[in-house]
């Protein structure tokens, strides 16, 4: 009898309605995230990973294209690479496809908890939600690494705030790791700056709300200095303190590569960062209390960041969410009043057995989903509709001479699936500079003088979309065969007699 009691009491009935609201937000949101993992950048960085594993060291010069080869290169995500080669080496699709849902999952988590007591069901919508934004980055990159590291470090700074002063000393090695997995460390210092901005304003504003004074002030700022100190512990050393900017400073990307451009409104998937913003607008004001300075900062500062770039969206999801929830929750206390109606009596046993149904439901479907999106041929499928693969077939058994003119957003790929080709360009933007990539589109829009560009580079093939300019040019162009065409790519060799 007492096994029974139990087991009653601590695996079947412990599963209330509240709890389920958590449990199926998680599965929910790892369900969201198991989805087909790469996108066109994933594959040079899974080259690279393997590069690292088959030799023992990490690139410090360019392996991959022929217009910079040898030239020094940071490989700024040497480690997360490592990670997503070898969970798909050993794996195979199943192993990106998992490990990209607990990143995302995990970095929710961390989210969840810095409103864990706030209302289940403003928790459940607005996480949601803030998932739905942030899916627009979800892909087997060493950014999601940098995700999950971006909410590690928010939930630290939270932490800190509420009085646990010494967990803000888990910083210097959140970012020593997260330095060696991507460049996007940056971010965390823009967090433990909105902090030690936003505390300053509390307590030069006296807001009333809880903060850490100017002896927490003290301590983070030191916090701050020994993060600092760390980052030149990796393989590029000081080049890193100055890799962001490097990155962030190359204009081409915000004239041409649509996520370092502002968000195009008109584009639904966009919407939910407007909804979010507007629900922190709406929150902030409801609530019925005085914001605190920290949390204002926070939401204008990213929200900011995402008006200037799509990228940083999933950044203002993540790291706003929780503070939605928070004001949001308040605000729904004071319209509704202390006071909560009884809801209808149901037997303990009915409700536990009705929510651990619903659980094996969503189970089941976030497994059902993970195969599919694990399927070898579901991915070839999907990847054939946007990447140049049967093309890539036909010069990996042709094998024309190169050197080969690329597409910019399938340099990734071929860098993995035709290496024998070192590309012309891929996505690795901090090896490309501005005049290159300048050069690079003029050739591809087909303006005035390609001719002569592609000719400095001795170029004898050409892989193109067939609507591009270039290739509206090769049609009216002598000295040029087109070899292979599809839906998706032209392939185009030189006739070679007309080559000086």
């Amino acid at each position: 009898m007492a096994k029974r009691t139990f087991f009653n009491r601590f695996s079947w009935q412990r599963l209330t309605i509240d709890r389920l609201v958590t449990v199926v937000l998680f599965l929910g949101i790892f369900a969201m995230a198991a989805r087909f993992p790469f996108d066109s950048d994933s594959w040079w960085h899974l080259q690279s990973g393997r590069w690292i594993v088959q030799n023992g060291a990490i690139p410090r010069a360019d392996p991959f294209s022929f217009t910079r080869f040898g030239q020094p290169w940071i490989d700024h995500g040497w480690l997360a690479q490592i990670g997503w080669f070898l969970a798909f080496d050993w794996f195979g699709y199943a192993g990106p496809v998992v490990l990209l849902a607990a990143l995302v999952t995990a970095a929710f988590y961390f989210a969840w908890l810095q409103c864990r007591d706030e209302n289940r069901w403003l928790q459940a919508f607005i996480l949601v939600l803030a998932a739905t934004a942030s899916g627009i980055i979800w892909a087997a990159r060493p950014q999601m690494v940098s995700f999950l590291l971006t909410a590690v470090v928010s939930f630290l700074l939270y932490r800190f705030k509420q009085g646990q002063t010494r967990i803000i000393w888990w910083l210097p090695a959140v970012m020593l790791l997260w330095v060696n997995i991507h460049g996007g460390f940056a971010i965390g210092f823009i967090l433990i700056v909105s902090y030690l901005f936003g505390e300053v304003g509390n307590v030069i504003l006296k807001s009333g709300a809880p903060g850490i004074g100017w002896r927490g002030l003290r301590t983070l700022a030191l916090a701050a200095l020994v993060s600092g100190a760390v980052i030149p512990l990796n393989p590029n050393g000081l080049q890193m303190l100055a890799y962001p900017f490097r990155t962030v400073g190359i204009a081409v990307l915000q004239e041409f590569i649509a996520e370092w451009q502002s968000p195009n409104f008109h584009e639904f998937f966009l919407h939910p960062f407007i909804w979010l913003l507007l629900a922190a607008l709406t929150a902030f004001g409801l609530s019925g209390r005085r914001a605190d300075f920290t949390d204002l900062t926070l939401v204008a500062l990213f929200a900011y960041m995402s008006l200037l770039a799509v990228r940083n969206i999933p950044l203002f999801a993540l790291v706003t969410a929780p503070v939605i929830v928070r004001y949001s929750s308040a605000a729904w206390e004071r319209w509704r009043g202390t006071a909560h109606p009884a809801p209808p009596p149901i037997k303990p046993g009915l409700m536990a057995a009705m929510n651990w149904f619903i659980v094996l439901l969503l189970v089941g479907m976030a497994l059902v989903r993970m195969a599919q999106s694990s399927s070898l041929a579901a991915n070839e499928a999907d990847q054939a509709g946007y990447l140049p693969v049967n093309a890539v077939a036909y010069l990996r058994e042709a094998a024309p001479p190169g050197p080969i003119f690329n597409n910019y957003n399938w340099g990734g790929y071929l860098i993995w699936a035709l290496p024998q080709y070192p590309v012309f360009v891929d996505g690795r933007t901090d090896l490309f500079d501005d005049d290159f990539l300048r050069q690079y589109l003029a050739i591809y829009l087909g303006e005035e003088g390609w001719q002569e560009k592609l000719d400095s580079f001795d170029i004898n093939l050409i892989l193109i979309e067939p609507d591009s300019g270039l290739a509206r040019e090769m049609g009216r162009t002598d000295g040029w065969e087109q070899i292979y065409a599809d839906a998706i790519a032209s392939v185009y060799k030189r006739q070679l007699e007309h080559h000086d």
